[in-house]
């Protein structure tokens, strides 16, 4: 029996591309959508994949992706007009009839976060659920493992992991557990409509715990330094990171100070889901410095006096206004918005390793 074909959006990126990789692994046929063709692309087309270029905002293109599929993963992107992309997405998978859509979304969405991105996320997990034809499989992890080694450079060559993050603790999961929990349920999906995951790592870990494990991967010393969101938005800023990015990430680093991300625990998702207990964060460690583009496609460790020039060139750079941007922007704006941890109702959910919906079931 020949296996439906499955469209596989954000195909280059840190879930999308060991999705359409395990997804070929079995069997099944993958178009991969990219806005470019380029190594990671090239990548894909070697083993096996449909490369597909095209606008995630052009409903023709997605029309155009869609034509011979049954299944799809949809990663939304992670910037301005994501509720419009979302819906661009559910219009044209129902009028592509479409099996299942597996929905990548984030565990803090709720009605009254701070961070326009999060509010749409929520909405989206709630217009989802009213597609008359098409079923959905939400996925849900919190902070991934590869945001710890953004500042590789500066953790290999200087042994100082410096982020926001206070005493927050989080179990980080790799790329690759979100990925394989997204290939089962498309491999097999009938037992997973209407359900929400939340992959995790197998424990809780504190950054200062992060730092020890970076250590002992790299086999010297690294300490943790809470920094000033301020401080590592110009590193940020440096490394070529947009702004619209981390107007939303210095929530996100609040919330994890705030505890956020131990709420509801370690969950066993993705040994429910694949069958295979999720890897440690030493594993995805060690993998992720030997192989560095997995953490973002321009990193390098680079050499010490490269690592010199990047704090120079850090200490230059002014930090952004983010209050000023999102102003200038014109995002709506709540008169008391709540970060995940501060709302009752989010917390309730929460606990139960659910993502908040409304009439969840």
């Amino acid at each position: 029996m020949l296996k439906p074909r499955i469209l596989v959006t954000s195909a280059a990126g840190h879930t999308g591309t060991p999705v359409a990789l395990q997804l070929l692994a079995r069997g099944f046929p993958v178009r991969a959508f990219v806005r470019q063709q380029d190594e990671r692309s090239k990548l894909l087309q070697k083993a096996g994949a449909e490369i597909f270029v095209g606008n995630l905002f052009d409903f023709r293109d997605l029309q155009h992706a869609m034509v011979g599929v049954k299944r799809a993963y949809h990663c939304p992107p992670f910037g301005d007009n994501l509720l419009q992309n979302t819906m661009l997405f559910a219009l044209a998978a129902e009028d592509a009839k479409l099996e299942v859509v597996a929905l990548m979304s984030q565990w803090n969405p709720h009605p009254t976060h701070p961070s326009n991105i999060t509010r749409e996320h929520w909405l989206t997990n709630q217009i989802y659920r009213w597609m008359p034809s098409v079923d959905v499989i939400h996925i849900n992890p919190g902070l991934f493992a590869f945001t710890y080694m953004l500042g590789l450079p500066a953790i290999a060559h200087f042994g100082m992991l410096m982020a926001p993050f206070g005493n927050g603790r989080n179990a980080p999961p790799s790329n690759e557990d979100i990925a394989h929990v997204v290939s089962e349920v498309l491999h097999n999906p009938s037992k997973h409509i209407g359900k929400s995951y939340r992959p995790t790592g197998p424990k809780l870990l504190s950054s200062f715990e992060i730092a020890d494990i970076l250590g002992k991967v790299l086999n010297r010393r690294v300490i943790y330094k809470n920094i000033p969101f301020k401080n590592f938005s110009k590193a940020a800023l440096a490394l070529g990171f947009p702004i619209s990015e981390l107007a939303h990430l210095r929530h996100y680093a609040d919330e994890l100070k705030g505890g956020a991300f131990e709420i509801g625990g370690v969950t066993d998702h993705v040994l429910e889901v694949t069958g295979t207990a999720p890897e440690t964060f030493e594993t995805t460690a060690k993998r992720y410095m030997q192989q560095p583009h997995l953490i973002s496609k321009d990193l390098k460790f680079g050499t010490k006096t490269q690592a010199f020039r990047f704090l120079a060139k850090m200490i230059l750079t002014p930090p952004a206004d983010l209050i000023k941007w999102e102003s200038e922007k014109g995002y709506p704006k709540l008169k008391a918005p709540l970060l995940a941890h501060q709302s009752a109702e989010w917390r309730t959910t929460a606990s139960r390793q659910e993502l908040n919906l409304l009439f969840n079931t």
